[in-house]
Order: C-alpha cells, then structure tokens, then sequence
C-alpha cells in the first residue's frame, strides 16, 4: 500500500512541478476551472443544433440521460465516499501553494466523477462527441492535480465512480426516461 501511496505523491509532485510561470498557472486555471463551464454550456448547444436527432422529447431525454448521471456521481456517490474517507487535498499536507482553494476533501475527485459520467453517457449516445468530451474532462481533470488541488489517485477515483454511475444509470434508467419523454406532446 505504501507503493501506491509512494506513487501518487510522487505522480502529484512531478505534474504539480509544471505550475509556477504566470502563463502556464493562467492557462491551468482556466483548464481546471472555467473549462468545466464551457463543457456544460456546449453539450447542449451542440444538441441543440443536432440534426441527427429530429425532436424536442428525444433530445430533452439525452439531455436528461447525460446530465442525470453526472449529477448522482457527484453529489450522490463522492460525497457519500467522502462522509467515510476525508482524504485531505495535498496542499493542505504538503507545504504548497495551490493555484486556487478547494475547501472539500479530495477523493473522490468531483469534478472527474461529474464529467467522466458527463463525457460516457455523451460517448453512449454519440461517440465521436463522447470521445471529444473525454479529451477535455482529462485534460481538465489533470490541470486539477497541476494545479495542486487533487491526488492522480483522486482523479481515477472519480473517473472510476463517474463511469460506473454513467453504465448503471444508461443500464436502467433510460429505458424508464424514454417512456416518460415519448408521454410528452409531440414538439419538434
């Protein structure tokens, strides 16, 4: 155990070391910060102007089917991992400045639970898309760890609950979302 833990800091310190000019702490703020909202601006934006998919009901259902689970990762299952494992961020045990503050525990990651869920129920439904979103919630995701707020292991353990989240809620949810959505009024 104390190999990973090793590993991790070890991990943590050199991606953390690529902070400290200006630019570059600019560039890993806007990354881990903003970058998260322009992801949840664009997906429906992007739905929106979708001519692949030819009505309101089936829209608002992916829309439900990609937001739902990424909202349960986050505020269902993290922070309950949270109320049993109060893992402290790193700048809080090491002697570091982080680029900004985080006042949570860190593990599970929140931001890896809602986005890897976010970025896989997109994948499920549209997998050039899905794949576009899993690029940038790692690369968000990593500017967290650079930015001395998370552990690497904080981000697997949120991608880790954000997938899994994704499948169980595609797996038996949808169905019974899909049936609600085809009750509405027909609105194109």
């Amino acid at each position: 155990m104390q190999f990973f833990t090793n590993l991790d800091a070890n991990i943590f310190f050199f991606l953390n070391s690529f902070s400290g000019d200006l630019v570059v702490n600019f560039i890993i703020v806007f990354l881990a910060e903003y970058l998260p909202y322009v992801l949840i601006v664009l997906f429906p934006i992007l739905l929106y102007r979708s001519n692949l998919i030819d009505t309101f009901q089936k829209k608002f259902l992916i829309a439900c089917a990609v937001y739902i689970p990424g909202l349960i990762a986050r505020f269902g299952v993290t922070e309950l991992i949270r109320v049993f494992y109060e893992r402290p961020r790193p700048f809080v045990l090491y002697d570091l400045k982080p680029l900004f503050h985080e006042t949570s525990f860190s593990f599970p990651s929140g931001h890896a639970s809602f986005f890897f869920a976010f970025a896989f129920a997109i994948y499920l439904y549209d997998k050039k898309f899905g794949m576009w979103f899993f690029v940038a919630t790692i690369i968000m995701t990593a500017a967290r760890v650079v930015a001395g707020v998370h552990y690497p292991s904080d981000i697997l353990g949120g991608m880790v609950v954000g997938i899994v989240v994704a499948h169980l809620t595609h797996k038996y949810f949808a169905p019974l979302i899909n049936r609600l959505i085809h009750k509405l009024p027909y609105i194109s």
